[in-house]
Order: structure tokens, then sequence, then C-alpha cells
């Protein structure tokens, strides 16, 4: 039995010390529990922040005045009143990510309650917040043109408020959702990675027949290559949560990190 588990415990660190001289799948091994968590974090967002926006204001009404004061930070930048044979060149060069076009006489339409329309021009190469970012405008403007129509800064009572609270992210920072679930995604894949890795590293050192031909199980080869790779992971993610998450992302964590 022992002799077994002495076998098993020198062919995985064989295993490492064959990891450790494979520099490319090192470097990948690094990158991905590094560099490709942080930007996967910061890269992903349910919000629209800073957004440049451009007004093109044909009415020069009380209500287009208003619906340019309504875009604030953080979600938006100051709006920019531009022309409208402006809007094609201001797009092109990736001036704005959106551009609100309030054709003339949009208040006579409104307050004569006719039909009115506002167009909404979308630099949709960042598609995410593009998508949001056309959901937040088309909202902003439905909730002030309907307190133009009230004359009144009071919105009408909700018969049934819905009152929302989130359990360990308060607000909702989409950092911290994104971050653990790219630690989870590289476990995943690196796992398999390292797993195949091993075996093709066997194959092309011709030792895979060695194998075969020493006193051990296809079962004590497996479970070698099995605690190696996996001490490795471990290892990697262990670096992520302190380095990656914790101390660069700021992310806190709840509870004891080992457990």
């Amino acid at each position: 039995m022992w002799q077994r588990l002495s076998s098993i415990f020198w062919l995985g660190t064989k295993e490492l010390r064959s990891l450790q001289r494979d520099k490319v799948l090192l470097a990948f091994l690094v990158y991905s529990f590094s560099l490709a968590i942080y930007v996967q974090a910061r890269g992903t967002s349910s919000d629209v922040h800073n957004a440049s926006i451009g007004i093109v204001d044909e009415d020069r009404s009380q209500l287009s005045r208003q619906l340019a004061n309504t875009f604030f930070e953080p979600n938006f930048n100051e709006p920019v009143l531009i022309e409208a044979g402006e809007v094609d060149a201001a797009m092109d060069a990736s001036r704005f990510m959106f551009v609100l076009d309030i054709p003339p006489n949009f208040e006579r339409h409104v307050v004569q309650e006719r039909p009115a329309e506002i167009q909404v021009n979308i630099d949709a190469t960042a598609m995410g917040q593009a998508g949001i970012g056309a959901n937040y405008i088309q909202a902003i403007v439905q909730s002030e043109v309907s307190r133009f129509q009230s004359r009144s800064d009071r919105s009408a009572p909700l018969v049934i408020e819905l009152v929302i609270r989130r359990a360990f992210n308060a607000n909702g920072n989409p950092v911290w959702f994104a971050s653990l679930m790219g630690l989870v995604n590289q476990v995943t894949m690196l796992t398999v990675i390292l797993t195949g890795a091993a075996l093709i590293r066997e194959r092309e050192h011709g030792t895979i027949e060695h194998l075969l031909v020493m006193p051990l199980t296809s079962l004590d080869i497996a479970l070698a290559k099995i605690w190696s790779n996996s001490l490795v992971i471990l290892l990697a993610a262990t670096f992520a949560v302190y380095v990656v998450i914790v101390r660069a992302l700021q992310v806190p964590v709840a509870g004891s990190i080992p457990l």
C-alpha cells in the first residue's frame, strides 16, 4: 500500500517538473489567473458609465431644454448641443455614443397629445452599453415627458411598490460578480487543459510507453496526474483570490477564504 502511494507521489512530482519546463503553458497559466480575470471583471458591466451623448435641438422649446438637462453623471457625460448636419460626422468620429434628435414642434405635439417621436442615433460598437443606454434614454425621456404633461414634479402614487434588497452585493456592483465568475471559468478551463497537456507531453517525449510498462496500474497513473494538476490549479486559484480579486479588484470576501 505504502509502495503504491509512494509511486503515485513521485510520479506526480515528475509531472510537476515537466510542467515547470513548459514555459508556454506556465505563461498561459499566469495570464489566465491574473490578467484574464481582471479584464473580464472590469470589462463586464450591466450599467452605463460616462456615455457621451449629443443632442440636436430642432424644437428650441421648454420641453426640449428640460430633456437636455435630464442626463447626469455617472451614467452620461454632460450633453453637447450639436447641429443636425454634424450628426453623421460626429458618429463616424466616435465623438458620441448616443445622439438625440428632437424634431421641430415636438412640444406642440406633446401638448396637443398628438404622436411625437425622438430619433436616437446609437453607436453600437459596444453592444452591451448601447442596448442598456438606449433603455435608459427611453425611460428618461418618457418620465420627463410625463412630468411635463402633468405640469408637476410629483409622480402618481404607485399601487404596488417593488423594493429590491440584494444580499452580499447591496450596490449590485458587477465587478464583484464578474470576478468570481471569471475565476470559476478559468478553473474549469485550465483543469481540462492541464490534463490534456500532460498526456500530450507524455506522447511527445515518448514516455507514455515507459509508464505502461512500469508496475503501475492505469488508476495509479491517473491519480498521479490528478493530484499534481489539482495542486497547480489550487495554488493558481489562491493567488487569483488574494492578489487579483481581493487586492486589485477590491472585492470584499465574507468569511474565511481558505475554507
